[in-house]
């Protein structure tokens, strides 16, 4: 649905204003709270998009959250930028390989050990003997001086 600033108000396929009725908060099971604006169309009688719009028998209903819906705009701007497409880039080559080495080539699938601390230990081991293994590589290679990336300024 388009969405218009200015008037405060959705309009759906049909070209029917869903007006803000009323501003609500909302907490979840976990005790977040959150602050949702609850919109209701004009009517929907005689509409011939009603069935695929809604289920309910009255008018069209919508709750949206402003605050989510900038942070969403925020977060998509930060991921799109430079710093945030080289970021992606250098996350995909460090995590998902780092992962897949350990998984396939070192045949690490489960842990040995139990508890907590256990378990963190063995992983620990896990990762420094991965990160040697790339060291001695890297030696092996002379590749030791270079980086991936030139250093990121916040």
């Amino acid at each position: 649905m388009a969405y218009d600033p200015e008037l405060d108000e959705y309009t759906c396929q049909a070209g029917r204003k869903l007006k803000a009725v009323y501003t609500g908060k909302r907490r979840s099971k976990s005790g977040f709270e959150s602050e949702s604006t609850y919109y209701e169309s004009e009517g929907c009688e005689g509409c011939s998009y009603k069935k695929q719009c809604t289920r309910s028998k009255g008018n069209r209903k919508l709750q949206v959250s402003k605050k989510f819906i900038e942070q969403r705009k925020r977060s998509l701007e930060r991921v799109t930028s430079e710093k945030g497409k080289l970021l992606r880039m250098n996350r995909s080559i460090q995590a998902e390989g780092a992962i897949g080495v350990i998984k396939q080539d070192y045949g690490f699938r489960r842990f040995l050990l139990r508890g907590h601390k256990k378990v963190y230990t063995e992983i620990l081991l896990v990762a420094m003997g991965y990160n040697i293994n790339k060291l001695h590589n890297k030696i092996q290679q002379n590749r030791t001086g270079r980086q991936l990336f030139e250093k990121l300024t916040a």
